[in-house]
């Protein structure tokens, strides 16, 4: 007979052993395709971002020229005659960083190789785009542009074969605008070859945490045709890799093919995270690349060190898990074997429930059969008895039962009961509150009228009281109503108008005035050319008056209010924001985030909690946000910020 022990050991253990390297082997699979694809995201991510600021260079290089050739400036230098107007181009094209720029004949005459770009512009709409300038063209607009142009080709691993040593030709970034009238362009170059600053700043744009790894491995360049004509890939330690050429297999795929390279690939002395893009002049015809990439090595060490760390840990767990398993199955069999010499002792005393047919013949089949055989002698005995117990044991049982449920319901029911008069009270509590003012409302703006009518002609003179009187008695009925709906969703208020944010406080300040002086509380404002939003007046009064005789009472003693507006942009969003601080005790931190919660106030008997809850719905009604913190030198501060209106 087999031992049960030995039997379920096994059974323990050949999962561990056996599934547990299959599933570790898959889960590396599944890791090493997931870190390659991220890696792979990641280089198309930044090779989006270089074309993205690629194109952002052209676009700004053709407004400079046209915003130039379009200038009074310009025109009077025209007038002037020629030394005026080369004066003028001299000095704006060091001012534009170009290279050259220069005012001809219409049809790209003054420079032929940037016929096609100067051909493409209009009066209206300027033209940019890449051109390749042989050495000739280059020198016949400056000698030093032919020069800085050439640049010895050295020899790369995996380049294609070629019989040149010299690349002589020149990409440049071309910028033409025409003239309405007699036709005449003004095109602006800029020479890519060697040209560092823009192929570092792109790589600066790319890569932006210097203390990132793959910030410090990370490499931009732009070819021309497979040659790097501008790049940050070092061949030496402080030499720049330019004049070294592009791997075959690459070039064929994007300067052949058209299709961009998003892959692992050779980049001069290394293995790179590659992506390549074909780059073309304005007529579409491919003459260069983009390349972005990052070193492979550091993140293939930290995939190996990732993949070592689990089969370690694989390791170790089936090196701890056997004894384990050893010393369990002796601490659960023992007892069992125990009990199967004590229950073959005891078979006319012990009590315990029956196990019925068994097959197994290892020594749990045996404590089975001993113990059935124990329960049957018993039955014989004490049959009667037992049978009582086992009665009154369901009947407690059930009536246990039937009580918890009882108890069940009746929480259930007083919770519900609780929940109701709650709900009954606030809803009495409001009505009553709205007719209580409504009421005194009504006979104010009765008042008001016949004041009106017995001032006659007179009124004029109090017209600035009796509006005010007309405004704050139309709020209160605007705040009843809000009052009154804020159980349910809100189904929108007074017209949203465009508000200027620091009249608003200014106008807001004058309704708490006297409430500032009584407390002795010094008012400090300070505006900050917030731009107008657009949200309901009275609302936003609403939520400022409330902020501010908060803040009051959260100085007893006296204090100062801080009121700030400015400008802020939120998640891209221009806005505008105003803040309001004060000297107090500030909130406890554990209550920051329940203070815009419906009827939670830190004044029990004061408030009604519903303050900062109605303020917070205004303000998202209009599509702001209100927020608070507690300030490091004293009190709470409260920013209301909502976008800036579309006008």
């Amino acid at each position: 007979m087999r031992s049960v022990r030995l039997r379920l050991l096994v059974l323990a253990l050949l999962p561990l052993v056996v599934l547990l390297p299959l599933l570790l082997g898959i889960t590396m699979m599944r890791l090493i395709n997931r870190y390659d694809e991220l890696l792979i995201a990641k280089v198309a991510s930044d090779l989006r971002v270089a074309q993205q600021y690629f194109g952002r260079i052209e676009a700004t290089q053709a407004a400079e020229v046209a915003a130039l050739a379009q200038s009074v400036r310009f025109d009077r230098a025209k007038a002037e005659g020629p030394e005026a107007l080369a004066a003028l181009l001299a000095r704006e094209q060091v001012a534009m960083g170009l290279d050259f720029l220069i005012h001809g004949a219409a049809g790209g005459e003054a420079i032929p190789a940037a016929a096609d770009v100067v051909d493409a512009a209009t009066p209206e709409a300027p033209s940019a785009g890449l051109a390749v300038f042989d050495g000739r063209d280059l020198a016949a607009i400056a000698p030093e542009l032919a020069e800085r142009a050439a640049l010895p080709l050295v020899p790369t691993e995996a380049a294609r074969p070629i019989d040149r040593a010299v690349e002589s030709r020149g990409m440049v970034l071309l910028a033409a605008h025409r003239a309405a009238g007699d036709g005449s362009a003004l095109v602006g170059g800029r020479l890519l070859n060697r040209n560092l600053d823009v192929i570092d700043t792109m790589n600066a744009l790319i890569y932006r945490d210097g203390a990132d790894a793959e910030a410090r491995t990370g490499t931009t360049t732009l070819f021309l045709d497979d040659v790097r004509i501008s790049t940050n890939v070092r061949l030496f330690e402080g030499s720049r890799a330019l004049g070294t050429r592009v791997s075959e297999v690459v070039w064929r795929q994007v300067m052949q093919g058209g299709e961009p390279w998003l892959d692992r690939a050779f980049v001069v002395n290394d293995w790179y995270i590659s992506g390549y893009l074909p780059v073309s002049d304005i007529t579409g015809q491919r003459i260069g690349m983009l390349y972005t990439g990052f070193l492979e090595s550091p993140f293939t060490a930290q995939r190996n060190f990732t993949i070592v760390s689990l089969i370690l840990a694989f390791v170790v767990v089936i090196a701890v898990s056997v004894p384990l398993f050893l010393r369990l199955a002796t601490g659960v069999f023992a007892p069992l074997e125990q009990m199967t010499a004590t229950m073959a002792r005891a078979e006319t005393g012990a009590l315990d429930a029956r196990i019925g047919p068994v097959a197994s013949q290892d020594e749990i089949g045996t404590v089975a059969r001993h113990l059935d055989r124990l329960l049957d002698q018993v039955q014989e005995r004490d049959e009667e008895l037992r049978g009582y117990a086992e009665n009154l044991n369901d009947l407690v049982e059930q009536r246990t039962a039937e009580l918890r449920d009882a108890n069940s319901k009746l929480e259930a029911t007083f919770e519900q009961l609780v929940m109701s008069e709650k709900l009954a009270s606030i809803g009495e509590i409001t009505a009553g509150v709205a007719h209580e003012i409504n009421n005194p409302v009504a006979v104010i703006q009765g008042n008001v009228e016949v004041l009106r009518a017995e001032l006659g002609v007179r009124q004029a003179e109090h017209a600035t009281e009796l509006d005010l009187i007309d405004t704050q008695t139309h709020r209160i009925n605007v705040i009843v109503g809000k009052l009154l709906n804020f159980a349910r969703s809100a189904e929108g208020g007074e017209g949203a108008a465009l508000i200027d944010p620091a009249q608003a406080v200014d106008d807001a300040l004058v309704l708490v005035a006297a409430n500032l002086r009584a407390h002795g509380i010094e008012a400090r404002v300070t505006h900050g050319g917030a731009p107008l939003i657009r949200i309901a007046e009275t609302e936003l009064q609403q939520v400022l008056v409330n902020l501010m005789i908060n803040a009051t009472q959260a100085m007893d003693s006296g204090g100062t209010l801080g009121i700030e507006t400015g400008a802020e942009t939120r998640d891209g969003v221009p806005g505008a924001v105003i803040s309001v601080a004060d000297s107090g005790p500030g909130i406890a931190p554990d209550r920051l985030a329940t203070v815009f919660d419906p009827f939670f106030t830190t004044k029990p008997g004061e408030g009604t909690g519903l303050g900062l809850s109605i303020s917070q719905t205004l303000v998202n009604q209009a599509g702001g946000l209100i927020t608070v913190a507690n300030r490091e030198t004293g009190g709470a501060q409260f920013f209301v910020w909502c976008p800036a209106a579309d006008i």
